[in-house]
């Protein structure tokens, strides 16, 4: 990407950093195709764009245009976790409950004592499967929670933590079809979230919106190299073992699907898998996070998703410390990564969630900030990603550059 990469879209007047970050992420920092919008008291004050819609040239070099969506890995994670966490604000799902009291098959091989908070939280003691799923398998409904219903636990539930990567979505999916009556997460979204707030946002992709051609393409980019010749940042050897050695919970973690699926492949993008695979624009997941935490512009009824009890709840320190399956120290509210070393967000009051290699979704209460930012380009990071970092450094410049500061605003 050349020096004068062209980067579209508008800011707010003392906002101007992100702008500037955002273009060097081109620059110096590798990125092929993505989109950065940002919230402030539920007003749009940042919509950037810039790039190609497709990672790989081979694909073509359509530029991104405002409405180009990607898929947010991980991120799902934050957006589905909305789900539970409003059927508890309308009384419909006890999230000290064990799951075996909505889910009976599930209460195989000591797992009676799983509670609900334990899924969302990250304590359920079962982030791997003993045999990963086929693709075909991944994408069926019943095959997930069916395996995770047969799964011991690997640690016993609730006494420790270790971030559930993909057997999380089959948890969080069967729990919420109990709860409903057979309803989806998928479906709850698109019927309770999305629409409503008038979002880009999917979690199982419609036909009509892959036929318009939507979704970019997305694809593994390298990490460029250092500026300046300076030392490439590493993993510690803890970490990188971790991920090298087959038998460990981070790789049976991650493998729970074998070989994992295209993400580019219309089945996959179609499917919904709560853990991985929705869908979004960067305004679509910043305007999800902006309606967590307070009105959005130009919505009504349905102007505020979570009630001041439920955004505590969402966001209190239910798992902290060493995370047995990244290997690092984690934090997790009730679905949502918290503020820390692991993944920085804005303040230590911000909640919200990473997608591996990339996309990152968060709010900020006390700011009154709601991020998102997508990429077509995946990276080896996992949970703080250095071209969302330095977006997030910009807008945190900015709030001081505005008179505000991340403790209010």
């Amino acid at each position: 990407m050349n020096a004068d990469m062209d980067v579209h879209g508008t800011v707010a007047e003392g906002f101007e950093p992100v702008r500037d970050a955002f273009a060097r992420n081109f620059t110096a920092l590798g990125d092929r195709g993505a989109a950065v919008a940002v919230y402030r008291n539920g007003r749009k004050v940042i919509d950037l764009w810039g790039g190609t819609r497709d990672v790989d040239d081979s694909a073509g070099t359509e530029p991104w245009r405002r409405g180009t969506a990607q898929v947010v890995r991980s991120a799902t994670k934050g957006v589905a976790a909305a789900v539970p966490l409003l059927l508890h604000q309308r009384g419909e799902l006890d999230l000290d409950a064990p799951v075996g009291e909505y889910w009976p098959q599930f209460k195989a091989h000591g797992k009676e004592r799983v509670l609900v908070r334990h899924v969302l939280n990250h304590r359920a003691g079962l982030p791997v499967l003993d045999r990963p799923l086929t693709p075909d398998e991944a994408l069926d409904p019943l095959r997930g929670p069916q395996a995770v219903a047969a799964q011991a636990p690997v640690w016993e539930p609730g006494t420790d933590h270790g971030y559930h990567a993909l057997t999380y979505g089959w948890l969080l999916d069967e729990l919420v079809r109990r709860a409903t009556g057979g309803r989806s997460t998928g479906e709850w979204i698109a019927d309770e979230i999305a629409g409503p707030l008038g979002l880009d946002l999917w979690l199982g992709l419609p036909a009509a919106e892959e036929a318009a051609g939507r979704v970019g393409r997305a694809g593994r980019v390298e990490d460029p190299e250092p500026s300046g010749g300076g030392p490439r940042l590493r993993p510690k050897r803890a970490v990188t073992e971790a991920y090298q050695d087959p038998d460990s919970l981070t790789r049976r973690a991650f493998a729970a699907i074998t070989p994992f699926p295209d993400q580019n492949d219309p089945a996959y993008r179609a499917a919904a898998l709560p853990a991985t695979n929705g869908i979004a624009t960067a305004d679509g997941l910043a305007r999800f996070y902006a309606a967590l935490i307070g009105e959005v512009d130009g919505v009504t009824p349905h102007a505020r998703l979570f009630d001041p009890a439920t955004l505590e709840r969402a966001r209190a320190e239910e798992s902290a410390g060493p995370d047995r399956v990244l290997v690092v120290n984690t934090r997790f509210g009730l679905g949502y990564m918290l503020h820390g070393s692991a993944s920085p967000f804005l303040s230590p009051g911000s909640f919200g969630h990473p997608g591996r290699g990339g996309a990152l979704g968060f709010a900020d209460p006390e700011a009154g900030i709601a991020f998102g930012y997508v990429t077509n380009g995946f990276r080896k990071t996992v949970t703080a990603d250095p071209r969302a970092q330095a977006l997030v450094r910009a807008v945190r410049a900015s709030l001081g550059r505005t008179g505000s500061d991340v403790n209010g605003v």
